[in-house]
C-alpha cells in the first residue's frame, strides 16, 4: 500500500491528526511524515504530532499525548462525561506523585497530583469533541475528586454534578461509595446523596 495513502487514512480516523507512534506502528517510515510536511500535506503541531492543515487543532489530545502520565480529571473529566456545562479554559490534569516534567509550567494545564495506589483508580477512555480518544477519570472517581476540600473546583459546578448524577440512569451508587472511601471523601457524597436521592 502507499504510505501516504496509509498515512492520510489513519488521518481521516483521527479527526485529522497522526502521531508518529501510530505511524512506527503501522510499519511506515517517517520519512513519509517528514515528506508530507514539505508538500504541506501535513503540519507540525508539536513533537511527534502532525495535522491535517485543515483540521482543528485538539489541545486535549496532543496533551494526553505529549503528557501521557496525565490523566483528565476533576473539571475536565466532567466535562468530557457531560455533567458540566462549561467548557475547560485550563484542563485539568492529574499525576502520580513522583512524576516530574519541567515543560508542564506554561501550558494550559493545571496539575494534580496523588499517590500512585490511586493514580489508577477509575481510569477511563472517551472522545474529544474532536473524536480523538482521551483517558480520563471516570464519573464516580471525578465526583469524588471535585468534593475534595483542597480543590478549587467552583461549588456551583459540583452542585450541578451531583443534581445531574442523581437524576442520571447510570448513576453507579456502590463504586461512587467504594471509591468515596478510598479517597477518604465518604462523609460529603453521603451528605450530598441523602439530599439529593
Amino acid at each position: 500500500m502507499n504510505h501516504i495513502k496509509a498515512i492520510t487514512e489513519i488521518l481521516e480516523r483521527q479527526s485529522g491528526i497522526v502521531t508518529t507512534a501510530q505511524i512506527n506502528a503501522a510499519g511506515i517510515p517517517r520519512l513519509y511524515l517528514s515528506k508530507m510536511t514539505a508538500k504541506k500535506l501535513l503540519q507540525k503541531v508539536d513533537r511527534g504530532i502532525y495535522a491535517a492543515p485543515e483540521a482543528w487543532e485538539d489541545e486535549m489530545f496532543i496533551l494526553q499525548y505529549k503528557y501521557s502520565k496525565g490523566i483528565f480529571s476533576h473539571e475536565t473529566a466532567l466535562y468530557i462525561h457531560g455533567f458540566s456545562d462549561r467548557t475547560p479554559t485550563r484542563f485539568v490534569m492529574t499525576f502520580p506523585y513522583g512524576y516530574h516534567a519541567k515543560s508542564i509550567s506554561g501550558t494550559n494545564i493545571r496539575m494534580k497530583k496523588v499517590v500512585k495506589s490511586i493514580y489508577e483508580l477509575g481510569i477511563v477512555e472517551r472522545a474529544t469533541p474532536f473524536g480523538n480518544t482521551i483517558r480520563l477519570y471516570d464519573l464516580e472517581r471525578t465526583l469524588c475528586d471535585i468534593v475534595k476540600g483542597n480543590n478549587s473546583c467552583d461549588i456551583q459546578i459540583v452542585n450541578q454534578a451531583m443534581k445531574r448524577y442523581a437524576l442520571s440512569k447510570e448513576k453507579n451508587i456502590s463504586r461512587l461509595l467504594e471509591y468515596a472511601e478510598l479517597l477518604r471523601v465518604k462523609p460529603k457524597i453521603l451528605a450530598y446523596m441523602e439530599i439529593l436521592l
